[in-house]
Formats: C-alpha cells, structure tokens, sequence
C-alpha cells in the first residue's frame, strides 16, 4: 500500500511535469520569437537572479513542512495539549514562509536596483515584476504540503497545468498579433507579468482545494514557530548552498561579461528547460520523505524502499543525461529558434544543453544524499559538504566565467556535481544502507546502453520541429518498453 501511494504520488508529479514541460516548450518558442537575442537575456537573467533568493525564502521549509506535518496528529488530544495537530504545525510554517518571503525579496530587490553595474539597464526593473512569480509560487509551496502529506497530488497537477496554460495562452497571443524579435521593453515586461499572474493562479487554485482537505490558517504559536525554525534553518543553509552552486552562475555571468545579454540568452533558456530535469527526483523523494520518516520514526527496515528510489533516480537521470547530449541540437531548434544554435563561430544553446545533461544527472544523486541526511537529521555533515561545492563553484565561476562565458559555468557545474554526488551518497549509505541487487543494476545499464544506441541512430533524422516531436512522443513508447522487456519494471514493484 505504502509503495502504491508512492508510485501514484510520483506519477502525477510526473505527469504534472510532462504536461508542463509540453507547455513550457511552447512558452520557452515563444519568449525567443517575440523578444529580441538581448530581451531575452534579459528575461532569463531575472529569474535566474531570483532564483537564488527564491531558494532563500524557501528556507528548507517545504522538506520540514513534509517531515513535521506527516508525523503530526490529525488532531490535537484534549489530554495532551503539548502535542500540536496537522493544521497547527502548518499555520506556523506559513508564518515563517511569509517571514522568509518578505525578507528575501527585500534583498533582492535591493540589491538589483542599488547595484552600480546594472543601473540604466532593463534588468532592475524587470527583477521586480517578476518577483510576482516566487512569491506566489512559494506560498502555493506551503500548501502543496497538505496535498504531498494526504497522497492527494492530483491537486497539484490541476493547478501547475492550469498556471502554465494561462501563461502560454497569453504569451501567445502577443506572438498570434505579430510580435517577432522584438526590442520594445513593454513586451518584456509584459511577459514578466505574465508569468506572475499564472503563478497567483496557482496559489489560488493549490488555497482552494487545499482547504477542502485541511483547514489553512496562520498560526501564531511562538513556541511552534522557534521549533519550526530552528529545524527548517540548517536545511534552509543546505539549500541555499545549493542555489549558490547550481543557480548562481546566471547572475555572476550578468555581474562579469559585458555581454550578458546575449551569454544569458543562450544559457539561460537550456536552465529553465533543465529544471524539469532537476525537478523530477525532487518529487520522487518528496513523495518517499513522509514514508521513511515515518518507518525510520518506528524502527523498520529502511534498506529496500532507499534501494529502489535509489534505482529510480538512476533511471531518470540516465534518460535525461541521454537526451541532453545525444539530442541537443534537435531539442533546441524545437525549443527556440534557429539564432540559437551552435556555429563554427560560437557556442549556443545546444553547446549549454550537452554540458548541463551531466548535472541533471549527478544533481539526482546529490538529492538522494540530501533527503537521508534530512530525514536522520545529519545537517552538520549536509551543510559542510554543500558548503564545500559552493567555494569550489565561486572560485572556479570567478575564474572561468570572464574567460568562456557560460561554457566555464557549465562545465564548472558538472565539476561541482561529480564531487557532491560522490561525498553525498558516501555518507548517506553510511547512516542510512540501502539494499541494491547487481542484477537490477546490470538491467539499468543495458537500459541505457540501448537507449543511447538508438538515440544516436536517430538524431540526424530529426532535421525539423515535426519530426523532434513525433521522435519524442516515439520514444516515450520505445522507453517504457525497453523498462518492461529489460526488468526495470518488475524491479521497482
């Protein structure tokens, strides 16, 4: 029942991704059609700038929400007032996330508009509108807890799709009326807002149904709050180490080339395509924390669930790993447009899509590592580690980036990446073992070794947006039956 709740969790946080990643393809077309080379690196260096403050606000709140809300009672005993119910232990959390919100991006706004090298450019102000889009989607955030906890994450899906339909609805049309390569700053802004407005829809949505299976209240207990925070705080450093390592680079490639428009241009999309990819095993944990906290809370043998989530995320970081490299051409000539790709002269989005596929990858590995920390509550060794890759990553950042732009970023990100995927799982088997059979590991490696092959075989077929679409669509077919045929499937039943 537990591995059934797990599985139907993750499938819609799947689904919710798939769809969405249909819709950002068109969104991502879009945003390269109606803006210019320039107001496009704009618009992705504003939301990689927030990203780093976005993870700020987030504070490691989400991962304790789910601990603590999974382990609380339904409701409080009238013998035993000290223990505090579901919808408590929530209020307090959205307080601390309004807290957290407020003061993160006060910073960044701060920041944008008092910082010398970005006065009278595009960027301050477009920082600004789109801040709409992680305040909103972090209280959406909190609330997600409620639907992760009651396995309910259909929600989730109904308000992820509905926000980006309305953005790629609105985007659109300005691309139906004729906007193309456009240097007006309105339409950059207009898009900015855009985005906003799909995510108070997704609050608003994720607040709705949200309170029809918990009441949703702020609650001001201050023993609960300093409890809560005191908890989320080391984690909250973790991932704000991790946004320096992983996130940063868009805005120190702003701060030190002189044409970050045009670097952020390039990078910057193939980094909103690529969260997808580092998304995915965040909601394959996500959906497994409340489970293993629970059974380590009790005493019961972890091993085998840590063995085949540990098997999952190998799965899906391979099929990612393969698609960026072997595909990257192809993906981002359906992704963007043709002044995107590579040349003889210069590196392009498909160059940025190659490197970043080794990190998507080892990014699963170093997140399994974070989740056994979280859930034993090793955030001492967690946080040191973490702290290791972002002085590895500014020095080298600082280095590289002036010289190659963002190809010294990425390939600084894959370095980063391999050391942390290899200190992580180190110690996270060492706290927490887990049962992984040879066998299972030798059907994954004959799954990707095939996968590859006739990725390979394929790709200079795929010479047009039509044929990358019916390949994809093709190969979704091909995956989940090599995973039958091969064993996987039957390996993580």
């Amino acid at each position: 029942m537990s591995t059934r709740k797990i599985a139907t969790s993750t499938l819609w946080q799947l689904g919710s991704q798939v769809t969405m990643a249909a819709l950002s393809i068109l969104t991502v077309k879009f945003v390269a059609m109606g803006l210019s080379k320039e107001l496009a690196g704009n618009y992705n260096s504003a939301y990689g700038f927030l990203q780093l403050f976005g993870i700020l606000a987030d504070f490691g709140l989400y991962a304790v929400a789910v601990r603590e809300v999974s382990r609380a009672p339904e409701q409080s005993s009238m013998f035993d007032k000290p223990i505090n119910n579901r919808a408590e232990v929530l209020g307090a959390i959205i307080i601390l996330r309004c807290i957290t919100l407020v003061i993160s991006l006060s910073a960044a706004l701060l920041f944008i508009w008092f910082i010398p090298i970005w006065k009278g450019t595009p960027l301050p102000l477009s920082v600004t509108i789109a801040s709409l889009v992680p305040f909103f989607t972090l209280l959406a955030g909190i609330i997600r807890t409620v639907f992760q906890v009651n396995y309910k994450m259909h929600f989730v899906f109904i308000a992820e799709v509905a926000q980006r339909i309305l953005t790629v609805i609105f985007i659109g049309l300005f691309i139906l009326l004729g906007v193309r390569g456009s240097h007006d700053l309105h339409h950059l802004h207009l898009f900015l807002f855009i985005g906003g407005v799909g995510a108070f829809l997704l609050f608003f949505i994720s607040l709705t149904y949200g309170n029809r299976l918990m009441v949703i209240r702020p609650n001001w207990n201050t023993a609960l709050l300093k409890r809560l925070a005191l908890s989320a705080a080391p984690f909250g450093a973790a991932f704000f180490c991790m946004a320096l390592y992983r996130q940063f680079d868009v805005t120190l490639i702003a701060l030190l080339r002189p044409d970050y428009e045009l670097q952020n241009a390039y990078y910057g999309f193939v980094l909103r395509m690529a969260d997808m990819g580092f998304l995915i095993p965040t909601f394959l944990l996500n959906s497994t924390l409340p489970i293993l906290s629970e059974r380590d809370a009790k005493g019961e043998d972890t091993r085998g669930l840590l063995g085949k989530t540990f098997l999952i995320i190998l799965i899906l970081g391979s099929i990612s790993l393969l698609f960026s490299t072997l595909w990257s051409r192809p993906l981002i000539h359906l992704l963007t447009t043709e002044a995107y790709l590579s040349t003889p002269l210069r590196p392009g989005s498909d160059t940025a899509l190659r490197l970043i596929g080794f990190p998507i990858f080892l990014n699963g590995i170093v997140l399994f590592g974070f989740y056994v920390l979280l859930t034993k509550l090793r955030w001492k060794k967690l946080v040191a580690i973490l702290l290791l890759g972002v002085i590895i990553s500014l020095s080298l950042n600082l280095w590289l980036i002036p010289l190659h732009g963002f190809v010294g970023a990425a390939k600084v990100s894959i370095l980063v990446h391999s050391i942390l995927a290899i200190l992580l799982f180190r110690e996270s088997i060492r706290v927490m073992p887990m049962r992984l059979r040879w066998p299972d590991m030798t059907r994954w490696g004959v799954f990707s070794a095939i996968l590859a092959g006739i990725l390979m075989i394929s790709e200079p077929y795929l010479t047009n947006e039509i044929s990358t679409i019916a390949a994809i669509a093709v190969m979704a077919i091909v995956i989940a039956f090599l995973a039958w045929v091969i064993g996987l499937v039957k390996a993580l039943i």
